[in-house]
């Protein structure tokens, strides 16, 4: 394949309808290559920021931060193997439990980041909040396919109890 064979490929995977209309004009262009690549880093940067806004992470205290010292009992290995993402391929999901500032919402929100960063979609919500929502739906509604329950079950979950960590 090539190099003209490459980008037209390149232009098409973007939809970049117009430059492939127009090709004929254009193959062999030395601002071409450059101006795919922008566009498609563009694109990703956007795709990273709208999935950040959407996924209502808020601020929190990065894992290179995070005491591991206290609290006593969590098991480095298991949340160095959470943050791996691996889970995310059984559409499996994790559930932090423990008392408050223990932090559970910490490292939900580090996992959720990552996941956001790896070029999932993430919404986080603390137990208390998805209570809250489920709570102000009646039970029809939580039950139709348009419902919160039914939106969340092709999407990995990350819950805490308390999100005051």
């Amino acid at each position: 394949m090539s190099t003209d064979d490459a980008l037209l490929n390149h232009a098409k995977a973007l939809r970049l309808n117009g430059l492939v209309e127009h090709w004929d004009e254009i193959a062999g262009a030395s601002w071409l290559a450059p101006m795919l690549q922008w566009e498609e880093e563009e694109r990703a940067r956007r795709s990273l920021q709208r999935r950040l806004r959407d996924a209502r992470i808020g601020h929190f205290k990065p894992m290179a931060d995070y005491d591991w010292l206290w609290p006593r009992r969590l098991d480095r290995a298991a949340v160095e193997q959470l943050m791996s993402l691996s889970f995310m391929n059984d559409a499996t999901n994790i559930v932090f439990v423990g008392p408050n500032g223990v932090g559970k919402s910490t490292l939900a929100q580090n996992i959720a980041y990552q996941a956001l960063i790896a070029g999932h979609s993430v919404l986080f919500r603390s137990a208390s909040e998805m209570l809250g929502e489920l709570a102000a739906l009646d039970s029809d509604t939580a039950l139709r396919p348009s419902g919160v329950i039914r939106r969340s079950d092709t999407s990995a979950l990350l819950s805490s109890s308390a999100r005051s960590d």
